[in-house]
């Protein structure tokens, strides 16, 4: 490997690279209850950054910190290079879009749309320019006239989505943006707003309880629960390489299994879980004790399913009884009840289509579930 890296796209990997938000030792208290925990957090710029975490997590309360709509308890924020503590928000170079939309009822689209540009003294044919361009984006273009309350909560969402876009800002800070818009828009919306992140270079910091727009969106995702930061990485990071059983069971679906290490050389680790008939075998070592207890995450995803045995032995194998089948058009979903009478979810891909419509795999069949050595993640905490 070179000894020169190219860190243009991963510029938190770059120890010379200087972050463009800085969140230092920030606390948010409402009287007795910790809503943000002492976090720290380095933004880098041309991010687009999510926070991701269940109601009440203090996500929604980090963002409007951001914003200035709420003042840290203690601790430091800082983007540009400025100290934006205790700067008010219409001084900071941000711009918000809302959860509530915050539309104003008198105006037209296009006049909600521009009216951030209009106080700014922009001259009326870049607005009408600008204006065209976001209409265009948002799928609203012959919506231009009406007000508001003419619209659904969807379009009145991409109302708000569209004025938050227009004036370019330097940090964009989005509440759960795209939460009222149907799924066909969603992912349309989801890779428009990519594109023009990439075109502008705002940095976006979004806030998301749906994990697949965290996933699909983000350069990198912050896991928030009671106030604190989880885990921080890519998203790809997040989902292989959970540092946790709340992060692993947060974003996407896991089988967690519990056991203990029997063995643990530099090239591999074996763990024995309560299901006799199974052993754990992980095809890397690990800092890791013998005898310690672990949790083993196994994605849906990485199990093969099938009703002959695998020819590789006993290790990373489980027979079981199909329980449940959800059948999805492009994957199915299996439920299979082991011996200790946990159910294992398994998905797998419907890459042939089956000759009379009757299922490769049905009700109540017992069926053999192996996966990789690389498949299993072993979990501490």
């Amino acid at each position: 490997m070179s000894a020169i890296q190219n860190y243009e796209d991963r510029p938190w990997m770059d120890p010379e690279a200087e972050p463009f938000i800085k969140i230092q030792s920030v606390s948010k208290l409402f009287g007795d209850f910790v809503a943000v925990d002492s976090v720290d957090l380095e933004i880098y710029k041309g991010e687009l950054f999510c926070l991701l975490g269940g109601s009440g997590c203090g996500k929604s309360t980090l963002l409007r910190m951001l914003a200035g709509f709420e003042m840290p308890s203690s601790g430091s924020i800082m983007i540009d290079g400025a100290n934006m503590t205790d700067v008010p928000p219409y001084e900071r170079p941000v711009n918000m879009m809302f959860q509530s939309y915050a539309l104003f009822p008198h105006m037209t689209v296009e006049k909600n749309v521009a009216y951030g540009l209009k106080r700014d003294g922009i001259a009326a044919d870049e607005i009408g320019k600008r204006v065209e361009e976001m209409l265009s984006m948002v799928e609203l273009t012959q919506f231009r006239k009406r007000k508001p309350h003419q619209l659904s909560g969807g379009q009145q969402q991409r109302v708000a989505l569209a004025r938050s876009l227009i004036k370019q800002p330097k940090v964009l800070l989005l509440d759960e943006p795209l939460g009222a818009l149907d799924k066909r828009l969603r992912e349309q919306t989801q890779y428009e707003l990519m594109a023009l992140q990439d075109q502008l270079g705002i940095t976006f910091v979004v806030v998301t309880h749906d994990q697949e727009e965290a996933m699909t969106l983000s350069t990198r995702i912050a896991v928030m629960d009671l106030g604190r930061f989880q885990q921080i990485g890519t998203p790809t990071e997040i989902y292989e390489f959970p540092n946790s059983r709340l992060v692993a069971k947060f974003i996407g679906n896991a089988n967690m299994f519990e056991g203990r290490v029997t063995e643990n050389s530099p090239d591999h680790v074996t763990v024995e879980s309560h299901d006799p008939e199974c052993q754990f075998y992980i095809d890397h070592g690990m800092s890791i004790q013998k005898g310690s207890k672990v949790w083993i995450a196994l994605r849906p995803e990485k199990i093969n399913i099938s009703k002959e045995p695998p020819a590789n032995g006993n290790a990373n194998v489980i027979k079981g009884m199909v329980h449940d089948i959800g059948y999805l058009g492009g994957t199915s979903t299996y439920r299979v009840q082991i011996g200790d009478g946990r159910i294992v979810e398994i998905t797998s891909p419907n890459q042939v289509r089956p000759k009379d419509g009757t299922p490769p795999i049905d009700w109540d069949q017992e069926v053999y579930l192996s996966w990789h050595a690389s498949s299993s993640v072993v979990l501490n905490k």
